[in-house]
């Protein structure tokens, strides 16, 4: 289980973190799946909390997927309710079921319809979540929310995570402070394909939620969607984000366009949010012990640089050289030559830690080994590739692949 797992050698510490006005939150032992760990997390939001959010493109995504989507139109969320441990997924017609009940009884404390909750779960997916051990704990921690519950939000959502998540920044818009605060769960089955598995993010500033969505969207693009631990896409993946208003900033029309120059520093600070929360989870893969940054310039497009650079990233060959300090930069060359995108092996250059070891189809003649094989035992690993054809560019974040991911899940479900 989760707290029995060694922390991961690239954590990161908790950011400092602040109340978001709007917002009060907590956790509990619910004894979902775990002993002596809270496994259940409760937010809520002050009236006309706007909400967007990005969910897992997996065709068998799990019931609470389904119904935030569909609730999500409405632009409008007064709760959130997670659970750890045991996944809400393949659930059948007892997913739904679950998804109804658990919504209906955060709404009766809320003071809010069913259709304001947003639901999110994880764990482990195929067995039925009993709903009657969350909905018996809800009221005592409905009582017990606070504005400071963040930390133990972020810890109430772990599963096989070694560190809880969380990344805060300030910005101003239209003249007012204002706070972004989120935390994230992610270790394995993390391959976004959107976002990671799951990320909540919350501001104190007044927007509506197409401005929201549109932000979240574009965000999402250069974070979530440019991480792999491990090749799958979760069927519980999710980002949301909600907007409180208690900020009281001056209300923005519905487009981003309009808002372009009053958004741009909110805009930065989101951004810097969802890449923290994403280099997070990549720092807890499972079983990891590097980090890798793969940038990948001279593609024909900027698409086509960044199925190339998940392409190396999501290599158990690459992994696994990194994993042994191994400079082998044949696999980064072969794990380029196989993901169909185009490529020429006689304009490609392959750089490890800043020194290029291959060039024009060729190694370089007489290249300096040691500074290389010195950068390959640390635990941030700069993999760089130039294709030579064009002006795409793409960066992505893996990390290695070592006989620890084989433990964690070899025995997940036990």
């Amino acid at each position: 289980m989760a707290h029995a797992l060694p922390v991961s050698p690239l954590a990161r510490p908790l950011p400092e973190l602040k109340e978001v006005r709007g917002v009060r939150l907590g956790a509990a032992e619910a004894g979902i799946r775990y002993k002596g760990r809270t496994d259940l997390v409760l937010a809520e939001f002050t009236p006309g909390t706007t909400v967007a959010g990005v969910f897992t493109r997996s065709k068998c995504p799990g019931a609470p997927v389904d119904w935030c989507r569909d609730n999500l139109p409405t632009g409008e969320a007064r709760a959130l309710v997670v659970n750890a441990g045991n996944a809400n997924v393949f659930t059948g017609r007892a997913g739904r079921e679950t998804c109804k009940a658990t919504a209906e009884a955060a709404a009766q404390l809320a003071g809010c319809t069913p259709q304001a909750v947003y639901l999110a779960s994880t764990g482990v997916i195929g067995e039925i979540l009993p709903h009657e051990r969350m909905t018996a704990a809800l009221p005592a921690l409905h009582d017990a929310l606070s504005a400071n519950g963040w930390e133990a939000a972020a810890r109430g959502i772990m599963t096989t995570d070694t560190f809880p998540k969380a990344a805060v920044r300030t910005a101003k818009l239209n003249g007012t402070d204002v706070i972004i605060q989120g935390i994230a769960k992610g270790s394995g089955m993390v391959a976004p394909d959107m976002a990671t598995m799951l990320a909540f993010v919350a501001t104190d500033a007044a927007l509506p939620a197409p401005v929201l969505q549109a932000l979240l969207s574009e965000g999402v693009k250069t974070t979530f969607n440019c991480i792999t631990v491990d090749s799958d896409t979760s069927t519980s993946d999710m980002v949301l984000l909600f907007a409180t208003g208690a900020a009281g900033n001056d209300e923005l029309s519905a487009t981003t366009q309009a808002n372009a120059a009053a958004l741009s520093d909110f805009r930065e600070a989101l951004q810097a949010v969802l890449h923290d929360l994403a280099q997070l989870v990549i720092r807890d893969g499972e079983g990891a012990t590097k980090l890798m940054t793969i940038t990948v310039t001279g593609a024909v497009s900027d698409d086509s640089a960044w199925r190339v650079a998940m392409a190396i990233g999501n290599s158990p060959l690459v992994k696994t050289a990194v994993a042994g300090e191994d400079a082998n930069w044949g696999r980064v060359v072969m794990a380029v030559g196989k993901c169909g995108e185009p490529a020429d092996r006689d304009t490609l250059s392959v750089s490890i830690g800043g020194v290029c070891i291959a060039r024009e189809g060729t190694v370089v003649p007489g290249y300096d080994e040691a500074p290389v094989v010195a950068h390959m035992k640390g635990h941030e690993i700069d993999i760089d590739v130039d294709l030579g054809l064009g002006d795409g560019t793409a960066r992505a974040w893996s990390c290695d692949l070592t006989h620890g991911y084989i433990d964690i899940n070899g025995s997940y479900r036990s």
